[in-house]
C-alpha cells in the first residue's frame, strides 16, 4: 500500500521498500518534512524482516532538485531545520540494514546529490545529470556531500564540482566512479526493477555486513562531514553573500557577490 507522507510516497511490494519524491510540479526539491519522511520510513523498516532492499528514486522529470528555497521565508534567515534533516536522511540511508537502490531518474541537485550518493547503489537515467549548485547562492554542499562526492570521484573532482558549480551528466559520473551504472532512459524503470528484485531475492546478511565494511573504510568522515557542514553552512546563510544569492535565486538573475560575511 501505497502512504503520502508530506511529499514522499512510500510502499512496500514483494521485500522491496519503494520510497518516491512526489513533488513533481517542484521537480521534488524537499523540505524539512520530506527530509524527516525519508529518514522515518528507513528507520521504521530497519527491522522489518519483510524488507530485503529499497529503492529510492522520484516522480516525474527530476530526482531531487535539492532544498526548496522558493519555499522559505525571505524576511528572516533559514533555520538549521532542513540541514540537520538532511544530515539525518543522508545517515538513515548510510545506516539502513538492506541495500539501498538510489534511482536516479532526472536531474539530483544539491542535496539531491548526497541523498543519491549515500545510496548504497546509484544508478541514472543516460539524460540524469548531478550539480552541486550552492556556490550560486553564496552556499556550501551538505548534507554529507563533502565527503560522499570526495570518496567517490577524489579530492580534485569533488572541488570542481562543487566550487565550479559544475554539471556532470550520467555518462561521465558513471566514468569518473561517481555512480555505478547509466541505463537508457526507456530502459530505465525495468533496468531498476531488475536490479532491486535481484538484491531483495539475494543474501540479506551478506550485503548487510559488505555494504558495512565499504562505507565504515570509505566514509569514516561521514559524521564530521555532517559537523563540518552544519557549522559553515549556518554561517553562510547569515550572511549578505546568502541574502543575495537568495534574491538572484527567485528573481532568475545572475548573483553579484561582495564576500561580505
Amino acid at each position: 500500500m501505497s502512504t503520502d507522507i508530506l511529499g514522499l510516497d512510500t510502499s512496500v511490494d514483494n521485500g522491496l521498500l519503494r520510497l518516491t519524491f512526489n513533488r513533481p510540479t517542484r521537480l521534488n526539491a524537499v523540505t524539512a518534512k520530506s527530509l524527516n519522511a525519508v529518514a522515518d520510513a528507513l528507520e521504521s523498516k530497519a527491522d522489518d524482516p519483510l524488507v530485503a532492499a529499497a529503492v529510492l528514486t522520484g516522480t516525474g522529470r527530476a530526482f531531487c532538485t535539492g532544498a526548496d528555497l522558493g519555499s522559505e521565508d525571505t524576511s528572516r534567515p533559514p533555520s538549521a531545520m532542513t540541514i540537520d534533516a538532511a544530515n539525518r536522511a543522508v545517515a538513515a540511508i548510510r545506516a539502513f540494514p538492506r541495500p539501498v537502490v538510489g534511482a536516479v531518474n532526472g536531474p539530483a541537485a544539491g542535496v539531491g546529490v548526497s541523498l543519491a550518493l549515500a545510496c548504497d547503489l546509484t544508478v541514472a537515467t543516460e539524460s540524469s545529470y548531478f550539480l552541486l549548485a550552492f556556490t550560486k547562492v553564496g552556499l556550501m554542499p551538505d548534507g554529507g556531500a563533502t565527503a560522499l562526492v570526495a570518496a567517490s570521484i577524489g579530492r580534485a573532482r569533488a572541488l570542481k564540482m562543487a566550487l565550479l558549480a559544475e554539471r556532470l551528466p550520467a555518462p561521465e559520473a558513471l566514468a569518473a566512479g561517481l555512480i555505478a551504472d547509466v541505463y537508457p532512459d526507456a530502459e530505465f524503470v525495468d533496468s531498476v526493477d531488475t536490479l532491486a528484485r535481484g538484491m531483495a531475492s539475494g543474501p540479506s546478511q551478506a550485503y548487510c555486513w559488505t555494504k558495512n565494511a565499504v562505507n565504515d573504510a570509505t566514509l569514516i568522515q561521514l559524521g564530521s562531514a555532517f559537523a563540518r557542514e552544519r557549522k559553515g553552512q549556518l554561517d553562510l546563510l547569515a550572511s549578505a553573500d546568502f541574502e543575495e544569492g537568495l534574491a538572484a535565486f527567485l528573481e532568475k538573475r545572475a548573483a553579484v557577490f561582495s564576500g561580505v560575511a
